[in-house]
C-alpha cells in the first residue's frame, strides 16, 4: 500500500529538531513531577528516556503526544505548539505518532488483524480491505509474526504480544513512535528481540524514537542519546559512552543498579517481629 493511509498534516520540519518542549511543569497536586524542562527531540533519532521509578518519564512522553496538558510550559511538533489544541484539532496530528504501551494494551476480544487495523477504523474510511489486508501482512512481516492474522492476544506469548502492538503502532505508517518501557517483562532474549526491531525500524522506516526504559542494555543498545531524569530534573543527556562516565553519583547509581548507602542502612536496620506477624511455624 503506498500512501493511502498515512497522515496528511502539512507540517514543516523544525531545524531545532521534530518534537520539542520548552519549560513544560506538571504538577499532580502539590506534587511537582517535571520541573520547568526544556528539550528537543532530534529527528531520525532514537532519544531513550531513563531514570528512577515515579521520575517523570512517561508522563513526560505523554506530553509528548498531548495526552498530557502541562500546567506550564509548551509542546511543539515541527514547530507547531500542540500543548493547546482541542482535542479534535489533536486527531490528525496524533497520526504521525506511532504508540507502544508497557503492556502492549491489545484488545483481547479482538484478532491480531482487527488490534492492527484499530487505528486505520479510527482516522481513515476503509474502501479496499484487500488493500488492508495486504497492509497487515506487511506489518506482522516487519515484526516477524506474518501468519498470525486470525490469532488472538491469548494465544500469544508475551513477546508476541509486544511484536503485535508495535505493528499496531506502524499501522498508519509514523513519523514519530514513542516506547514506554518495551521490554518490561520479557526474558533477556525476547528483549532483544524488541531492541533489534526499534533498530530496524529507525532504520527501514527512518522513524524518530523515544524510549522510556529501565533497561540499560538496552539503552545502550538502540539509543542515540540518553536522558535521565531526576527528581521533575534532567540531570544528564549525552551518548552511551557519556552516560557510562558521567560523574554524578546519582547517574552512576542508577546504572549500576546499586542501593545508596542511606537505603542499605535503613534495610539493615535491627527491629522486633511484631507480635501481630504471621511466622512460618503458624502454618504447620
Amino acid at each position: 500500500m503506498k500512501k493511502k493511509y498515512e497522515n496528511n498534516l502539512d507540517t514543516e520540519k523544525s531545524s531545532n529538531g521534530v518534537l520539542s518542549v520548552k519549560n513544560l511543569t506538571k504538577r499532580f497536586g502539590t506534587n511537582v513531577v517535571l520541573d520547568n524542562i526544556s528539550l528537543t527531540i532530534e529527528d531520525g533519532k532514537t532519544t531513550v528516556i531513563i531514570g528512577p521509578s515515579g521520575c517523570g518519564k512517561t508522563v513526560l512522553v505523554k506530553h509528548l503526544i498531548a495526552l498530557l496538558r502541562p500546567n506550564s510550559g509548551e509542546v511543539y511538533f515541527k514547530k507547531h505548539r500542540i500543548d493547546n489544541l482541542s482535542e479534535n484539532e489533536l486527531n490528525n496530528i496524533r497520526t504521525h505518532y506511532g504508540f507502544l504501551f508497557q503492556g502492549g494494551a491489545l484488545f483481547d476480544s479482538l484478532n491480531v488483524t482487527e488490534n492492527i487495523i484499530f487505528p486505520i477504523r479510527q482516522h481513515c474510511k476503509i474502501t479496499d480491505w484487500k488493500e488492508v489486508e495486504e497492509l497487515v501482512k506487511s506489518k506482522l512481516a516487519m515484526v516477524g509474526l506474518d501468519g498470525f492474522q486470525q490469532f488472538y492476544p491469548s494465544n500469544l506469548s508475551g513477546g508476541q504480544q509486544k511484536r503485535v502492538a508495535l505493528a499496531r503502532a506502524i499501522a498508519l505508517n509514523p513519523e514519530i513512535i514513542l516506547y514506554d518501557e518495551p521490554t518490561t517483562g520479557l526474558d533477556p532474549i525476547r528483549s532483544d528481540v524488541i531492541n533489534e526491531l526499534v533498530l530496524k525500524l529507525q532504520k527501514e522506516l527512518g522513524v524518530t524514537s523515544v524510549v522510556v526504559t529501565h533497561d540499560m542494555n538496552s539503552a545502550y543498545k538502540i539509543a542515540d542519546r540518553i536522558i535521565m531524569l531526576h527528581n521533575g530534573k534532567i540531570i544528564a543527556d549525552g551518548n552511551a559512552d557519556h552516560i557510562r562516565n558521567h560523574p554524578h553519583p546519582v547517574v552512576q547509581q542508577f546504572i549500576s543498579g546499586q542501593v545508596s548507602e542511606e537505603d542499605l542502612a535503613v534495610l539493615r536496620m535491627r527491629g522486633n517481629i511484631s507480635h501481630t506477624q504471621f511466622l512460618p511455624r503458624d502454618f504447620e
